[in-house]
């Protein structure tokens, strides 16, 4: 499969529903990056606020779906993806503001209803963010939606002033006409320019007429409401006579409930009842206490005595599957690519590598746990939630409730993190909120809904990043040259069983599974990658910031150090002559060396320590990262990251500040699952459950970040995800250089001690 098809395709299946997406309706959907945009009809002044989704207030003008002016002179931005820290409010308001001329003190930012014809992903087909998609598949779109806003404001003002259009100028939110130093303000101009017809065809600006993108640093959208505590997440939700529902789930995948004794839960304070339901993604029924505060619940819940058949549940340790893995390792799989003859070169090289690369399953860990408000009413449900798939989820609601899905409606609110869980290709705990609003109503609670789950519920009953084995042998002559990379994968695969498999899986590969190592961007003249996807772990699975590139790029980079190393060459230099057809690669290769002071030595430590410096390369998600990381050891093996140098090519960046703050929140994220973040299962129990045995980043941990941006005409790309692959290659080829000591496995932990 070429890789620009696969990477497009993995795009989509990070965010993608089926339920009522054809695949032709996808791949069209997919295409429409490049080929289509969409903004709402207008219908006049109140068929305009309709097509916004909005109320419409008397006065405004809501020229489309994402855009209104208010008659104080507000600029609402209506944001179609959600804000889940990536600073996606802040970048959709910046191309709107652009193309408007707007000041950007009166910008403010709402998150979309549910609409999938209004709000589609341009890349999926359907409204939902992910795969670093936000900006790149609304770049044109919402500048467009700008430049149309403003061109009704300026007619609007020239009637007013009597004045032909092309007299006028825009800045800062006021229409100007120089000659007679008159000028109006967006608010006053509001009601007229909605009676102005709509441009069939806008002239978007070039970029050296850009007075926003890539030019200033911006105050974001969400800071100012994160700051004072004003801004809503669905923790904050309260609704009249609303109880709290935390649910019971079982201690092993695919255990069934079979008994419950509510007795001691409901003495707890504040306890109402305990509802039986149905669990729409699980096996079987489960359990849910209603009180009416959070402690209350989790207590209630806590107290509860439960009975679980465990004749179906998944039941293998770490050790064991490791074990099966390794084994499987050891036979040949499934062709993903066959390029050349691996085999002959092997057994003529000058030297052959071989090792195995093991990853671990990692929780999400995002900062607020999972949860979801549902308001059940008599034809509708209103559902308050912080989700990354919008109408996805929608469609799966309506599909329980047996409603049409624009009876479903919901309210994006902010999110505390995500990194992909409220992504889940089976709604599994938005639909378990609906359920449990269903059984509770059955059972007299005819009341709102906030269902809750732990961090300890999500660490012990989520989707994971896979367990991954990787398995490689690598020739090289006897210059050092490569001749031949075989790499056998081994990993459950995040799109079998969910509604995306049918479009994705084909002849049993799992494009996620082996991307950024399916078409290695090194020159290697044969190249044969192998892939087992086991279907036999009861260990639910889904994707995880940067998805397969989080365990490929571990893989591939450590390898090709492995190679420079072997052939005795400087690892930066042997990356860069492999890398000579890809100039972009190339491009942040060279620039991140530079920035770090690759040409120097590395200043030695204090007595006893050992400092190295390593240097990883990745694309992912059409973005190309570049990182040198430097690592000292002391002589007990205690590692500390010192510093990380960056360089980023994301095409034109459009805040700047945005993307370093990515790359800067991507490289803390890696750098937590390279040293610490694991999770282990024994007897088929998660052993972790919150942040004191699954670990994240210190805040004492953190390294120096420098991040330099490739200056860039090309359409912008991706980059919440890009900077984590190279990350844990970078700091265990840093390990090497310092140590001599090969890191083959993740995360880091004590491997370095004893």
């Amino acid at each position: 499969m070429h890789v620009l098809k696969q990477q497009a395709q993995s795009r989509a299946a990070a965010a993608l529903s089926t339920v009522n997406v054809s695949r032709r309706g996808f791949m069209k959907g997919a295409s429409g990056l490049a080929l289509g945009l969409y903004i709402a009809p207008l219908l006049g002044r109140n068929g305009q606020a309709r097509a916004a989704g909005q109320t419409g207030e008397q006065g405004e003008f809501a020229p489309n779906a994402f855009v209104r002016v208010t008659p104080e002179g507000e600029v609402v931005v209506i944001a179609k993806h959600i804000e889940m820290g990536q600073g996606t409010y802040t970048g959709l308001a910046t191309l709107v503001a652009e193309e408007l001329d707007a000041d950007w003190a009166s910008v403010r930012v709402e998150g979309a209803p549910a609409d999938t014809q209004r709000y589609q992903n341009l890349a999926f087909g359907i409204q939902g963010t992910g795969g670093s998609t936000s900006i790149a598949n609304s770049f044109e779109q919402m500048r467009q939606a700008g430049a149309k806003a403003r061109a009704m404001l300026v007619g609007a003002a020239a009637e007013r002033l009597d004045v032909p259009p092309g007299s006028l100028s825009v800045n800062q939110s006021k229409v100007i006409h120089e000659a007679s130093r008159r000028e109006l303000g967006f608010g006053e101009l509001a009601e007229a320019a909605a009676d102005q017809p709509v441009p069939d065809e806008v002239t978007l600006k070039s970029p050296e007429q850009f007075t926003l993108i890539g030019k200033q640093r911006l105050m974001r959208q969400d800071s100012p409401a994160k700051t004072d505590g004003s801004a809503r997440f669905t923790q904050d939700v309260q609704l009249d006579g609303m109880l709290i529902a935390v649910p019971a789930h079982p201690p092993r995948f695919g255990s069934r409930l079979t008994g419950v004794d509510d007795a001691e839960a409901l003495k707890v304070p504040g306890v109402v009842a305990s509802v039986r339901f149905p669990s729409p993604t699980r096996d079987g029924d489960l359990v849910a206490v209603l009180a009416t505060n959070t402690w209350a619940a989790i207590k209630g819940r806590d107290a509860l005595t439960l009975e679980w058949d465990d004749s179906q549940a998944f039941t293998l340790g770490s050790e064991a599957l490791e074990a099966d893995y390794r084994e499987r390792a050891g036979q040949p799989g499934d062709t993903v690519t066959d390029r050349g003859d691996a085999s002959a070169a092997l057994n003529e090289a000058d030297q052959v590598i071989e090792a195995d690369y093991v990853v671990p399953y990692l929780a999400h860990a995002a900062m607020e746990p999972l949860n979801c408000v549902v308001d059940l009413k008599d034809d509708h449900v209103n559902i308050l939630n912080g989700e990354q798939w919008q109408t996805l989820d929608q469609q799966q609601v309506a599909k329980l409730l047996d409603l049409p899905p624009e009876q479903v409606r919901i309210q994006q609110l902010f999110a505390g993190g995500s990194f992909g869980r409220r992504a889940n290709p089976v709604s599994d705990y938005v639909l378990e909120a609906v359920a449990i609003a269903l059984a509770a109503r059955d059972q007299g609670q005819a009341v709102p809904i906030k269902m809750v789950w732990t961090r300890e519920d999500d660490t012990r009953g989520g989707h994971y990043r896979p367990f991954n084995y990787h398995r490689a042998r690598l020739a090289l002559d006897a210059d050092g040259n490569l001749t031949a990379w075989h790499q056998r994968l081994v990993g459950q695969s995040i799109m079998t069983g969910t509604p995306m498999e049918s479009m994705m899986v084909k002849d049993g590969i799992d494009p996620t599974s082996v991307e950024g190592v399916a078409e290695l961007a090194y020159g290697v003249p044969s190249l044969n990658v192998e892939l087992h996807t086991p279907s036999d772990i009861g260990v639910p699975v889904q994707w995880w910031r940067s998805v397969g590139h989080t365990h490929t790029g571990f893989s591939t980079e450590s390898l090709i150090d492995e190679a420079a190393a072997a052939a005795g060459q400087d690892p930066y230099r042997y990356r860069r002559e492999r890398l000579h057809e890809r100039p972009r690669w190339q491009g942040v290769l060279d620039l991140a060396a530079e920035k770090a002071g690759w040409s120097t030595p590395l200043e030695g430590g204090a007595e006893g320590m050992k400092r190295g410096r390593g240097i990883a390369v990745h694309e992912s998600f059409d973005s190309y990262v570049a990182q040198v990381a430097e690592v000292t050891v002391d002589a007990d093996g205690q590692l500390k990251v010192d510093r990380v140098v960056c360089a980023v090519d994301c095409g034109l960046a459009i805040n700047p500040d945005m993307v370093r703050a990515q790359m800067e929140g991507g490289i803390g994220f890696a750098l937590a699952a390279a040293l610490h973040s694991e999770l282990t299962l024994d007897d088929g129990q998660v052993q972790q459950s919150n942040f004191h045995d699954f670990q994240v980043l210190r805040l004492n941990e953190m390294p120096q970040i420098e991040v330099h941006i490739v200056p860039s005409a090309e359409a912008p790309t991706g980059v919440g995800e890009p900077g984590v692959p190279p990350l844990a290659p970078a700091v265990t080829n840093a390990i090497f250089a310092a140590t001599s000591q090969r890191i083959r496995r993740l995360p880091i932990a004590n491997q370095l001690k004893g």
